[in-house]
C-alpha cells in the first residue's frame, strides 16, 4: 500500500510575488491561502496585496527546473496550443483570507448561472471564492475573470471558504466574527444560515467529500462538527490542549484531522467522536533554551486525494509527509514561514504558502492504492461507522474498514 522508501519531497517550483507598487498600509504580503481547482486545470495564489493570481496548471515551463518538467506537467500540455487558458489576476480590494473553488456545476446550475449573469459567456462556469479582511466574500468566475457576485454578512475577515462537493453551489464561509454563514449561489448568493456557538475567531471550515458533515475550528480547544442536513451541532470534539487552527476530512469522509498550536494533529472519528491517533511534532533539532516554547505550533493540515497521506505545517520550517498508519512522520522539507498547504487533487504535488507570499511546490508521494484500501475507500465512501459496525462480517474486517488497526 505504502512505498517502502519514501523519497523527501523535492521543490519543484516557487513563485514569487513582483515587487508591489505603493500600497496602503492596510495591505500585506502573506499567501494565507492556496487552491487547486478539483479538475486541476487552475491554481489559486492568494499572494498578498489584495491580489489574487489564477493560474493554468501545469505551470509553463519558465517556472520549473530542468528535469522535472515530464513529472510535473501532464498529457494535457500536449493539446495545450491557440486558445489555451490565461494568467488572470484578480484585484479584490481587501487583503485576501480565504480561497475555494467550485466543483464543476452541474448543468442545471449552469443555465442557471447563464440566465442570471447574461454578461457572462456559456463556459464551464468554474467559480472561485475570495474571502476579504472587510468581511465580504467575492465570487469570480474563473474562466473570465469577471466579478460575479459580492456577498455582505460578516462583520469581519472571512479566514476560509469551502464548497460542498457535490456541485449545488452552497458556499460555507468562516470569519472572524466567530460565526459560519451558508450561502447558496444558485439563489443569487442568498444567505440561508448563520452558525454561532464558537466563542473566538473561526479559522477554518471544512466540509466532508459525502457532504454529510461541517467541521469548523477556532482558536478554542474544541472542535465543532455540524450537520450540513440540518445546520445544527452534532458535537464538540475535545482532546487539544490549544487553539485548533486547520481541520481536514478524507476522500472517503470517514476520518477527519485537526491541527492545533500544541503541537499535534488528531485524528477523528467523525461519525463517533472517538480520537483514534495523536500525531506529535517533534523538534529535530530543539533549542538550547525554552524561549521558543511554541516553535512546532502547526498552521495547516491537508489529507492526499486517495486518502493515505497527511502533509502538515509548522512553525519549526518544515513541511512534514505522514503515512496514515504510521506514528512519525515518512519525509521532511524544509520550508521558512508556512501558512499553509494542499494537494494537487491527482496526487504528486504539494502546493505551500508562506508569509512571504510566495507559493512553493513539492513532489509528494505517488503510491498504487493497495485494493482493500479501494474497497474501504468505497465502502465508506456510502457507510457511517455505525452502519459498518451493524454489518454481518468479522471482527478484524470491521476494524480495516473503521481505521481501528493503527
Amino acid at each position: 500500500m505504502l512505498s517502502p522508501a519514501p523519497e523527501e519531497p523535492l521543490l519543484l517550483a516557487e513563485l514569487k510575488p513582483g515587487r508591489p507598487h505603493q500600497f496602503d498600509w492596510k495591505s500585506s504580503c502573506e499567501t494565507w491561502s492556496v487552491a487547486f481547482s478539483p479538475d486541476g486545470s487552475w491554481f489559486a495564489w492568494s499572494q498578498g496585496h489584495c491580489i489574487v493570481k489564477l493560474i493554468p496548471w501545469p505551470l509553463e515551463e519558465q517556472f520549473i527546473p530542468k528535469g522535472f518538467e515530464a513529472k510535473s506537467r501532464s498529457s494535457k500540455n500536449e493539446t495545450k496550443g491557440r486558445g489555451s487558458p490565461k494568467e488572470k489576476t484578480l484585484d479584490c480590494g481587501q487583503i485576501v483570507w480565504g480561497l475555494a473553488f467550485s466543483p464543476w456545476p452541474s448543468p442545471p446550475s449552469k443555465k442557471l448561472w447563464a440566465r442570471h449573469h447574461p454578461q457572462v459567456p456559456d463556459v464551464s462556469c468554474l467559480i472561485l471564492a475570495t474571502g476579504l479582511n472587510d468581511g465580504q466574500i467575492k465570487i469570480w468566475e474563473v474562466q473570465t475573470g469577471l466579478l460575479l457576485l459580492n456577498l455582505s454578512g460578516h462583520q469581519d475577515v472571512v479566514r476560509d471558504l469551502s464548497f460542498t462537493p457535490s456541485g449545488s453551489l452552497i458556499l460555507v464561509s468562516a470569519s472572524r466574527d466567530k460565526t459560519l454563514r451558508i450561502w447558496d449561489l444558485n439563489k443569487h448568493g442568498k444567505q440561508i444560515q448563520v452558525l454561532s456557538g464558537h466563542l473566538q475567531w473561526v479559522y477554518c471550515c471544512s466540509i466532508s467529500p459525502d457532504c454529510s458533515m461541517l467541521c469548523s475550528a477556532a482558536g478554542e480547544k474544541s472542535v465543532f462538527l455540524w450537520s450540513m442536513r440540518s445546520y445544527t451541532l452534532i458535537r464538540k470534539l475535545e482532546g487539544h490542549q490549544s487553539s485548533v487552527v486547520s481541520c481536514d476530512f478524507s476522500p472517503d469522509s470517514a476520518l477527519l484531522v485537526t491541527a492545533s498550536y500544541d503541537t499535534n494533529v488528531i485524528m477523528w472519528d467523525p461519525y463517533t467522536g472517538e480520537r483514534l491517533r495523536s500525531l506529535h511534532h517533534t523538534q529535530l533539532n530543539p533549542p538550547m533554551d525554552d524561549s521558543d516554547v511554541h516553535i512546532s505550533s502547526l498552521r495547516s493540515v491537508c489529507f492526499s486525494p486517495e486518502g493515505l497521506y497527511l502533509a502538515t505545517v509548522a512553525d519549526d520550517r518544515l513541511l512534514r509527509i505522514w503515512a496514515l498508519e504510521l506514528k512519525t512522520p515518512i519525509a521532511f522539507a524544509p520550508m521558512t514561514n508556512g501558512l499553509c498547504c494542499t494537494f494537487f487533487p491527482h496526487g504528486g504535488v504539494i502546493a505551500t504558502g508562506t508569509r512571504d507570499g510566495h507559493v512553493q511546490f513539492w513532489t509528494a508521494p505517488r503510491v498504487l492504492s493497495s485494493l482493500k484500501h479501494l474497497c474501504r475507500k468505497a465502502l465508506r465512501s456510502f457507510l457511517t461507522t455505525y452502519q459498518v459496525l451493524a454489518l454481518p462480517i468479522p471482527k478484524k474486517m470491521k476494524e480495516f474498514l473503521t481505521y481501528r488497526t493503527f
